[in-house]
């Protein structure tokens, strides 16, 4: 029996190959290893489909974790060939899901005398090569490598009917924060930006699901300390100069498998961190200062009344709400903070996904939440 048709698919398939038709523009003009063309709008509409029908199917009561990868086998780095192909259906990507499930590993998909299959499995993929992870049921992720061993950058998220496409209109906001340009795949690749660490540090929040909170506070001042209840419960003397020691190396370490390591685990360390009840802080030069700490409202400083939200996604409206609208506790006070701190930026992870990033816009004079769980997925 044939499959029924997801019509996200097709709805969404020309719009993500314009998309892609430009990410490959611009990595040729880099120098980058490019796709011989964008992938054809017949393709990624195939792709899209197989992969919603095989992510709402189980395996011996598993779901599947998979990432496509749409490109020939010639532009795949030493890749794991099957000798003989296999179909793109969602029954086979279901079988052979257990096998590529680990971070990192894409099945390839490409046309085979003029029919899509997936030919084998790769861990390196060009710049410009589409990739479709199947996050959860129902829920797919369109991304893009960026050139380095970052996070990939998300296009579009789709989940059930909804289809969501990141737009770029979050750059022309005056006070975007720099993070956001990261998350779009506009700032500072590789680990050697501080910015992509700081990305990590989300990603990594929001991936132990228990939600939490993270303040950063420019290093070498203490007047954070005015919107923090004291004593701290857990304050780290000294401080833990880690994840600092990690980023201030140089461009050579960097570049090594082990540091790469290393700053993985030191992201995760400190990122979990944030599973304590409380805020961590850390400074912008990644020095851990403490965790579990409770904001309280600086002394003379008004309640935060207003909060402007935005969320990078095409067709998604500004708003000006109350920060209660935005979650619980955590949320007003992330707002809170802010609002007294104008220099600090906080991070707010919801055990239900969601991911607010708050920073102080002077431009529009209050607190400014950027929703970004769709960048973070």
């Amino acid at each position: 029996m044939a499959e029924s048709r997801y019509p996200a698919a097709r709805e969404v398939a020309p719009r993500i190959q314009q998309r892609f038709a430009a990410f490959r523009t611009v990595a040729a003009a880099t120098g980058s290893i490019v796709m011989p063309s964008a992938p054809p709008s017949d393709d990624i509409e195939a792709v899209v489909d197989a992969a919603f029908w095989a992510s709402l199917r189980r395996e011996e009561n598993y779901l599947p974790r998979i990432s496509l990868a749409l490109l020939p086998r010639e532009l795949a780095a030493n890749p794991v060939t099957f000798a003989t192909p296999l179909p793109l259906s969602p029954v086979a990507l279901v079988k052979v899901a257990p096998a590529v499930e680990r971070r990192g590993i894409h099945l390839g998909v490409w046309r085979d005398n003029g029919t899509l299959r997936v030919w084998g499995t790769t861990r390196v993929v060009p710049a410009s090569c589409m990739v479709l992870e199947v996050a959860a049921a129902g829920l797919l992720v369109i991304k893009h490598h960026r050139g380095d061993g970052g996070k990939y950058v998300n296009v579009a998220v789709l989940e059930a009917d909804r289809i969501k496409i990141i737009s770029d209109r979050a750059m022309s906001q005056p006070d975007c924060p720099a993070l956001i340009t990261t998350l779009l795949g506009y700032e500072g690749p590789g680990w050697n930006s501080h910015l992509n660490v700081l990305v990590e540090l989300a990603v990594s929040m929001r991936a132990h699901g228990r939600g939490g909170m993270m303040l950063m506070v420019p290093a070498g001042s203490n007047e954070w300390r005015e919107s923090i209840v004291q004593p701290i419960p857990y304050s780290i003397s000294p401080v833990y100069n880690g994840l600092a020691d990690l980023v201030a190396r140089s461009v050579a370490d960097q570049g090594r498998r082990e540091w790469q390591d290393e700053m993985e685990d030191t992201v995760r360390a400190v990122a979990g961190l944030t599973a304590v009840d409380g805020a961590t802080l850390v400074t912008d030069r990644y020095e851990l200062l403490a965790f579990g700490a409770k904001i309280a409202r600086r002394e003379g400083s008004p309640l935060v009344e207003q909060t402007a939200v935005t969320e990078p996604i095409e067709d998604s409206e500004a708003d000006v709400v109350h920060p209660s609208r935005l979650g619980g506790t955590r949320h007003l006070s992330a707002a809170q903070f802010v609002h007294d701190q104008h220099d600090a930026v906080a991070l707010v992870a919801s055990q239900d996904g969601r991911f607010t990033i708050f920073g102080w816009s002077s431009c529009e004079n209050m607190v400014h939440a950027h929703r970004v769980e769709t960048l973070l997925l």
